[in-house]
């Protein structure tokens, strides 16, 4: 009897169903999803066998940890291969991990009974970079300390519990091997955990809501059977992915610096590049703005945006209309532009802090900058929107754009434009 309650037949459904029997045939079509969902979930998949495998040579200490990757490097045979296909299908995780939230807002998917997934899909977005985070320290070369120590410390200008935070995820007042100790702990235990049981709800959440959101039509549509039409589908990309994973990581070495020295900071010290447009905005901005208040506007915001009142919505049709795409294009080149232009500004013409000497740090470094800097996107935003007449979906699309390509703009310039010192370089 017990076998047969509603309880254990949803188990049952989920685990032998995870695609329905038969799918629109629009939502098989690559171009609408791209295989991001899946690709992430093998990118997973990979990180975790190649993980697996590399513990058991891998010894977590600071006086062994280097040498051990040498000797996975050297030593053992395929290690090397085994470590670059795990630095790699890391580092494209959290690229394929960043479109796919990108497809889903611009898809107009995150509206109706997919609101929730949107919230735990910006948690998996979390999870990912704070995994890739932690485990990017492992190694334990001048690369990975420096980066880990650089973003810790940013950590601590958070206000109130700053210090505080920073001194729990270091496990003390700077880098050290129990740092080390506690952040393989969490990259190879609590976060694999947590973030099988978010895509498990993830993942059954979008089966719930019907799968891809697809847009309305008058025409007649029809549906596919799932076995071969989609699994094959599915099993080609994954073979590609594989594949390519495979030919990069034989032919493109993981990186590897001397062994961690915390006396001597390298010229520059920089984030992990994932994290440079926090770095970058660092140099721009008074930290209490670029380490907390920025961020938690701009996570706030992309949580709420789901619960908004609209008038109208399309889920399923990219960039909701025509005006969308427009937006869409002219905002984004627009963030581009401007904020390569302010970057270049603030490094060679604004001297904030001597020009307003007498006044707050908050204020000259702060309130100042930030405010010359979204002012004009806010007049930019206002003049299109205007111009346009449009709809506030298609402003908050505008809005999510600017933020994107702003943060990208900072991250590329950090990673690409910042040479000794942390200078500007062409």
């Amino acid at each position: 009897m017990r076998g047969n309650s509603p309880t254990s037949k949803a188990i049952k459904k989920f685990i032998l169903h995870l695609h329905p029997h038969k799918i629109d045939r629009r939502a098989i079509v690559f171009t609408r999803t791209f295989g991001l969902g899946g690709i992430a979930a093998l990118l997973f998949f990979i990180l975790f066998i190649t993980g697996m495998m590399l513990r058991f040579v891998y010894v977590p200490s600071a006086g062994q940890a280097y040498d051990s990757i040498l000797v996975i490097k050297n030593e053992i045979i395929f290690g090397n291969l085994l470590r670059n296909l795990h630095y790699w299908s890391a580092m494209l995780l959290v690229i394929v991990a960043f479109l796919h939230l990108v497809r889903v807002f611009y898809s107009q998917s995150l509206f109706y009974e997919r609101r929730k997934n949107w919230i735990y899909g910006l948690l998996l977005m979390f999870l990912v970079v704070s995994s890739n985070f932690t485990g990017y320290l492992l190694p334990w070369d001048q690369l990975s300390y420096w980066a880990v120590t650089i973003m810790t410390n940013l950590l601590s200008y958070i206000p109130l519990v700053g210090n505080g935070l920073a001194d729990m995820v270091r496990d003390g007042t700077t880098v050290n091997e129990r740092t080390l100790l506690r952040f393989y702990h969490f990259h190879t235990g609590l976060l694999p955990l947590i973030m099988v049981i978010l895509m498990t709800i993830h993942f059954w959440l979008v089966r719930k809501a019907g799968g891809v959101a697809l847009p309305e039509t008058d025409e007649k549509t029809s549906k596919v059977a799932v076995h071969p039409h989609l699994i094959y589908k599915e099993a080609v990309v994954a073979l590609c992915l594989i594949l390519a994973l495979l030919l990069f990581s034989m032919f493109v070495d993981a990186p590897l610096m001397d062994k961690a020295k915390p006396a001597v900071s390298p010229n520059p010290s920089k984030a992990p590049w994932y994290f440079m447009g926090f770095q970058e905005l660092l140099m721009h901005v008074h930290p209490l703005f670029s380490s907390f208040l920025i961020p938690l506007s701009v996570i706030s915001f992309l949580a709420a945006i789901p619960f908004f009142n609209y008038s109208h919505l399309k889920p399923g049709r990219w960039f909701y209309s025509k005006n969308g795409k427009t937006i869409t294009i002219a905002s984004g080149i627009f963030a581009f532009a401007y904020t390569f232009l302010f970057i270049i500004l603030s490094d060679k013409v604004f001297d904030f802090n001597h020009w307003f000497a007498a006044w707050p740090i908050i204020n000259s470094t702060g309130i100042i900058p930030t405010l010359l800097y979204w002012g004009p996107v806010f007049g930019f935003m206002y003049f299109l929107n205007k111009k346009l007449k449009a709809l506030r979906i298609e402003k908050v699309i505008g809005w999510v754009t600017v933020i994107f390509m702003a943060y990208i703009t900072m991250m590329l310039i950090g990673s690409f434009l910042r040479g000794e010192g942390m200078q500007l370089i062409f």
